[in-house]
């Protein structure tokens, strides 16, 4: 067994405080602590939880999220990891089969944007709670000035250097300074947009809602496409 299999022989047996959710869902109690992990973070940021809160929230001993985990810094890259994969293996994937197949009028912006941004509107809006409180914790980590940009470059930057590969296709003029640039300003409005604040419904009045995906990735392409487009364009230099 690897050390994420099973804790040894003389692991605490998580009996102080609540029973092991893992216990009762009959699930995987390092996944148990993830989900409380991933939970909290989302909630609360880094600085603001405790092993052992997230020990209490999965109903386990602090020992036991140590033993599978380490450090709090370990279990935030652990929570960070394991939806990013799958976050940006379908991205990567998106794309790839918009390049190789785009239609008769070739690539466009619009085509490439709506292929890397759809799979993870569509995991927040399908992909139940645990995808919810991931987008948030992306959300906060994309603003954090003390580790967000390294954590970030490590998980995302691959995914995202295929997409400014292949908009150098659409965009062969266009400079490098601008479409990092041009990137940078998606992403923050990406992670905001996935973060649902509700701060977009209070300033329309409930006009708008960030609670819905379907629109926000919709006026997202059109408004990414735009801005790239702009920002690359060589009167705009």
């Amino acid at each position: 067994m690897t050390k994420l299999d099973a804790p040894p022989a003389d692991a605490p047996t998580g009996k102080r405080g609540r029973p092991r959710k893992a216990q009762s869902a009959g699930g995987d109690t390092s996944e148990s602590i993830l989900d409380a992990a991933e939970d909290l973070f989302s909630k609360h940021g880094f600085y603001g939880v405790t092993i052992r809160e997230v020990a209490r929230e999965a109903g386990v001993d602090t020992a036991l999220v140590h033993y599978y985990f380490g450090s709090k810094r370990e279990l935030f890259d652990a929570v960070f990891q394991r939806r990013a994969e799958l976050w940006n293996n379908e991205r990567v994937a998106a794309v790839d089969r918009y390049a190789r197949d785009p239609g008769p009028d070739g690539m466009t912006l619009e085509g490439l944007l709506e292929a890397f941004l759809r799979p993870p509107f569509q995991w927040s809006l399908k992909g139940g709670p645990g995808w919810k409180h991931y987008s948030a914790l992306v959300a906060q980590t994309n603003a954090n000035p003390t580790f967000g940009g390294e954590t970030m470059a490590r998980y995302f930057d691959p995914a995202i250097r295929r997409l400014i590969e292949l908009i150098k296709q659409v965009l062969p003029d266009a400079r490098e300074v601008d479409l990092y640039w041009a990137y940078h300003n998606l992403s923050g409005a990406l992670t905001l947009t996935l973060g649902e604040t509700g701060r977009l419904d209070r300033l329309s009045g409930g006009l708008c809602r960030s609670g819905d995906l379907e629109s926000a990735c919709d006026y997202m392409v059109r408004f990414a496409a735009a801005g790239f487009r702009a920002v690359c364009a060589p009167s705009a230099r």
